[in-house]
């Protein structure tokens, strides 16, 4: 692990975002809240944040992080049958919160893929990608959309 102990604490904040292409009937079931496991956007966001504060036991030399907040917000997309999940992660700590964002956007993409699989296996999780972060020694801002609908 990078030693971070001399680092004064910040602020910081990151937001990822990844993209679930489905099907029109598996986007048609989840849109309505219809599928047979239940509602899958509150389930992947629970399955999202719980992943965030899990990131440091999956991630190899991750240091563990006290989240001050995580929050997962869904767009639903009827002409690309898509939903685009961002995710957002604060703390106030020497080290950033990047990889709790990416990881809480992957795990919620994986529980969209479980939650709708019973209808069609033909899902694909694309675009996961950190989108900004700040409070750290240089912020990042990544200059194209997050999503095509923006």
């Amino acid at each position: 692990m990078v030693d971070v102990g001399g680092k004064v604490p910040t602020r910081r904040t990151a937001t990822a975002c990844s993209t679930v292409v489905l099907g029109p009937t598996a986007f048609q079931l989840l849109r309505d809240n219809q599928l047979a496991k239940g509602d899958a956007l509150t389930v992947a966001q629970m399955a999202g944040i719980m992943a965030s504060k899990q990131t440091s036991a999956l991630i190899p030399l991750c240091h563990p992080l006290p989240l001050d907040h995580t929050s997962i917000t869904f767009h639903l997309d009827e002409l690309q049958s898509a939903v685009f999940i961002t995710a957002t992660c604060c703390t106030t700590g020497r080290t950033g919160v990047e990889m709790e964002a990416l990881t809480a956007v992957s795990v919620a993409a994986l529980t969209v893929y479980d939650m709708c699989k019973a209808v069609s296996h033909d899902i694909i999780i694309t675009d996961v990608k950190l989108v900004s972060k700040t409070g750290g020694k240089r912020d990042f801002y990544r200059h194209s959309p997050p999503h095509s609908h923006e």
